[in-house]
């Protein structure tokens, strides 16, 4: 599998924000959001192949409990399946982070999905590809019922919440199950939008997600 990182460090958004984790983030991506904020897993992907057997060692090698396989899009790599059953076979508990447009019978203790907005599409010749498909319904719906499971929303404007208002009552999905999180790599901006947007969860009965990782050690990798 190209793995752009593996590395330890706490959980930054989601509903598991804070706990120790051990990421996987694996490299190639279907889709070209505007603010993606690890272009090196989908605009350039870089990264080295390592075999199963590798990660795994990894992963053992930290104290951890939960791991978190992330990209990228990690469904669709080849080997995710058997990369997901190897991990449950060490008893740890599995996160999951997609933007819900791949289906794989992956094993998967929390499916964090991440539907892509219209404020991801990008300029030019990646926003047809791009915006056809990032809201994949039917997908959405077999990871909601089969998998434990978060919706997380990138937010970029107070706008943005009527397309999330639509998907929320498309996808039937609970409230208490919805994240809001503000966009952006800058401690700055994110304390600018975190205000209106958790302003706007208070209202709405939904859940904040600061993004925990880029307020302790900045926009920077392997954190």
């Amino acid at each position: 599998m190209k793995i752009a990182e593996l590395f330890y460090s706490l959980q930054g958004e989601g509903s598991l924000v804070g706990v120790p984790s051990v990421f996987i983030r694996s490299s190639g991506c279907n889709l070209r959001c505007s603010w993606c904020d690890t272009p090196y897993t989908s605009w350039q992907p870089e990264g080295t192949e390592l075999a199963l057997d590798q990660i795994v060692d990894e992963v053992k090698a930290h104290p951890a409990r939960h791991v978190v396989i992330t990209g990228g899009e990690p469904m669709i790599q080849p080997e995710i399946v058997p990369l997901t059953e190897r991990l449950r076979a060490l008893g740890m508990h599995i996160t999951i982070e997609t933007a819900g447009t791949v289906f794989q019978p992956v094993a998967c203790d929390l499916m964090s999905i991440s539907p892509k907005l219209s404020n991801s599409t990008p300029a030019g010749s990646f926003a047809a590809p791009h915006d056809r498909l990032r809201i994949q319904p039917a997908v959405l719906a077999e990871l909601m019922a089969r998998y434990e499971y978060q919706l997380k929303f990138v937010v970029e404007s107070p706008a943005d919440m009527e397309e999330i208002h639509a998907l929320i009552e498309t996808l039937d999905a609970p409230r208490e199950r919805v994240i809001l999180m503000p966009e952006g790599t800058e401690q700055a901006r994110l304390a600018e939008r975190g205000q209106w947007l958790a302003e706007i969860c208070k209202e709405e009965g939904l859940r904040f997600s600061p993004r925990l990782h880029i307020d302790l050690w900045g926009a920077r990798r392997g954190v």
